[in-house]
């Protein structure tokens, strides 16, 4: 008892000694100070297969792991296109329908794409590239019996590489009209490369003769949309003038797949333990996937092979060798609020802002413009903000009697609905400003969208010399009487208006974001009734055209404004043809203009035409413009070249971290408090002294009895 009381005060002391970093650290110690980024995911990517992605959450992974021709330069503003792969800009030619080359402003049947690849690129690692001595592929044809006894993806211990070829990127496209791929870019682009419909088919005919999924030879159907010039050379052709075509060029889509790869996951018995693409992707990027548990963690490492690639001028890292950081950490996170703790502990290097986390971020300054509170300025943190290439909109069905049409008395009723709701409100109340009023279907930042004065929408407001102004009140109840409805109530039959917001939000957190629309809708004596419905429903009825008025939103694939105008041409309306034009809104006149756009180059007569487009749909009003969201990005001040880029997929292999400064950062933000446990083993000792007192009593005296 007298050596364990001697003990107890040098408890904390030993504990000090015992701990060289924060003891919560969740990551193996001396790793922070290595070149690593941590970041997180909430869900499990769906498809890591770049023919079948198509989501954010996806291309974070991808986009640095495949290497399409063309990339986005990281730095320049307004967005530039640039080779990644290639060894210049794809060359293009015009053709006429005999295959004779013909100008650009000649009758054009055909466009032509030859792209030039770099010699040396290499892919990462991976077991389809593994030989045997005799040269024969190591796992192809997969034995059964070893097949069996291998659970993990890294259990596949022989690996191997090879050079990239002009033959992958034409492979690649050649999936893409594979039915059982499933690709969702297929269906677009049957009306541009030539002859992939009849490759599609061919395909789809040859898979009914046998197992859906075994390995078909996909080079061995005739497809005049690619040819294979060399080994660094290929060609693609399309119907027709399509200059944004380059824009997909840049796209996970037409990254370059090996055929080996094909070859291996088409194996009897791969797709049963999770061996595919879409779980084991294999590409020539700075990062390799090496690990993939969507449990706990998804792991990038430097691809070794990767080729060179070098950050661009105009930057303190300017010439320096890409990747800069060896490995990105990705942990599961599913809630927001533990994800932030740890942000701000030191354990992850970058966070969004969150409502929840907010106010304690962010605080709106005089100017309106947002800043870090001081909390965040004295941990170091940094603050981006830009305006995201995208939209949101309350759309109008355009076939919906009371609101469709071009009639004069709808139109109307529109433009006095557009005034009414007051989205700068609503960005302040339910987006913690994080957004920017709508004034078109064109964001900033994209070709076309007007600035200042010229860019407001006069429908909608006014320009008092120095900014926007929403039009007032009295300027919708006017319009609503013109459309007749006067005091909300219709002139022909007395009855109130009513109107239907089909929405696929539900629960309490919905509720006064709906109640919100509810009373801009009372403000015009307009009844507003929400069906909610789920996601399954709500698509149902938006392509069967029975939604009157509905929330959609736009991300643009490619800065372009055939992007976002083509979200408005009649031909791709929802009812009837399930394009992406929700409102199923078609004008003659922005028809016309829209197939002239299409063809043309960036330039003031492309220009001039969209204006006037632009000034048809806010005269027509099939949507409330409600805002352009923008993005708030925190990291940490040991995280560089975090520069937004709202285009590009592949960033990671630019950023750089100060591993010394985080983890010092780590010791000062998460230091120990051991007074509780020193105040414990106080009363521990306070409450022992007295029994141990007697019990010491107790034993002399019996010792002198």
């Amino acid at each position: 008892m007298r050596s364990l009381l001697r003990l107890l005060p040098a408890f904390p002391a030993l504990l000090l000694a015992a701990c060289t970093e924060p003891p919560n650290n969740p990551y193996p110690a001396g790793q922070s100070r290595q070149s690593v980024l941590y970041s997180a995911f909430s869900e499990r990517p769906k498809h890591l297969d770049p023919a079948r992605s198509y989501s954010e959450n996806e291309y974070v992974f991808i986009g640095n792991i495949y290497e399409p021709a063309l990339q986005y330069h990281f730095l320049k503003r307004p967005y530039v296109l640039e080779p990644l792969t290639l060894t210049a800009m794809p060359q293009v030619r015009y053709l006429d329908a005999q295959g004779q080359q013909v100008r650009a402003d000649g009758p054009v049947s055909f466009s032509e794409y030859e792209l030039r690849l770099q010699p040396g690129i290499r892919y990462q690692p991976h077991p389809a590239f593994a030989k045997r001595p005799d040269g024969r592929p190591r796992y192809v044809p997969m034995d059964p019996a070893e097949l069996a006894d291998i659970e993990r993806f890294t259990q596949f211990h022989e690996t191997g590489t090879r050079e990239l070829t002009a033959a992958d990127y034409a492979f690649q496209i050649r999936r893409l009209a594979d039915p059982r791929v499933q690709s969702p870019l297929l269906g677009f682009m049957l009306d541009y490369i030539v002859g992939l419909e009849a490759l599609s088919q061919a395909i789809g005919e040859e898979a009914k003769r046998g197992a859906r999924e075994r390995f078909i030879d996909l080079e061995r159907f005739e497809f005049p949309g690619v040819t294979v010039v060399d080994r660094y050379t290929w060609r693609i052709r399309i119907h027709g003038k399509y200059p944004q075509f380059q824009y997909w060029l840049a796209m996970p889509f037409f990254a370059p797949v090996p055929r080996e790869a094909e070859r291996f996951y088409r194996q009897p018995g791969m797709a049963e333990k999770n061996f595919t693409l879409d779980w084991q992707p294999v590409g020539t990027g700075a990062y390799y996937l090496a690990e993939n548990d969507p449990n706990r963690v998804m792991l990038l490492r430097r691809n070794p092979h990767y080729h060179e690639d070098y950050f661009p001028a105009g930057h303190p890292d300017a010439g320096k060798r890409l990747p800069m950081v060896d490995e990105v950490i990705y942990s599961l996170e599913k809630e927001n609020v533990p994800y932030w703790n740890k942000f701000l502990q030191g354990y992850y290097d970058a966070s969004g802002v969150s409502s929840d986390s907010f106010d304690q971020a962010i605080r709106i300054g005089a100017d309106g413009n947002p800043d870090l509170t001081p909390d965040m300025r004295a941990r170091g943190i940094r603050l981006s903000t830009s305006v995201r290439t995208s939209n949101w909109y309350l759309g109008f069905n355009m076939l919906d009697p009371v609101l469709g049409g071009l009639a004069e008395r709808q139109r109307k009723l529109r433009q006095a609905l557009s005034i009414a709701l007051d989205f700068e409100e609503y960005i302040s109340i339910f987006l913690n400003g994080r957004g920017l009023p709508g004034q078109g279907p064109l964001p900033p930042g994209i070709f076309g969208a007007r600035e200042g004065k010229a860019g407001i929408n006069p429908v909608v407001y006014t320009w008092d010399g120095k900014q926007a102004r929403r039009r007032p009140l009295a300027d919708a109840r006017r319009l609503l009487a013109e459309a007749g409805y006067p005091g909300g109530r219709d002139a022909r039959t007395g009855e109130p208006l009513t109107l239907y917001l089909d929405t696929m939000d539900s629960g309490p957190e919905a509720k006064s974001r709906l109640d919100w629309y509810r009373k801009q809708f009372a403000r015009l004596d307009i009844q507003l009734v929400v069906r909610s419905t789920d996601y399954n429903r709500f698509q149902d009825k938006m392509r069967k055209g029975n939604a009157q008025m509905f929330e959609w939103g736009w991300n643009a694939d490619y800065p372009d404004p055939e992007n976002f105008l083509f979200l408005l041409y009649g031909p791709n309306r929802k009812v009837g043809n399930n394009g992406e034009n929700a409102a199923n809104y078609q004008n003659p006149a922005f028809d016309r203009l829209f197939e002239q756009i299409k063809e043309m180059e960036n330039g003031p007569a492309r220009q001039a035409l969209i204006d006037e487009m632009v000034h048809i749909v806010r005269e027509d009003a099939p949507w409330v413009f409600a805002y352009y969201p923008k993005s708030f990005a925190l990291r940490h001040g040991w995280v560089m070249n975090a520069e937004p880029n709202l285009m590009a997929h592949n960033q990671l292999k630019y950023r750089r971290v100060d591993g010394a400064a985080r983890a010092a950062y780590q010791q000062r933000w998460n230091r120990p408090v051991w007074w509780p446990l020193v105040l414990s083993l106080a009363l521990l000792v306070t409450a022992i002294w007295p029994v141990a007192a007697s019990y010491r009593k107790h034993l002399r005296a019996a010792a002198r009895a």
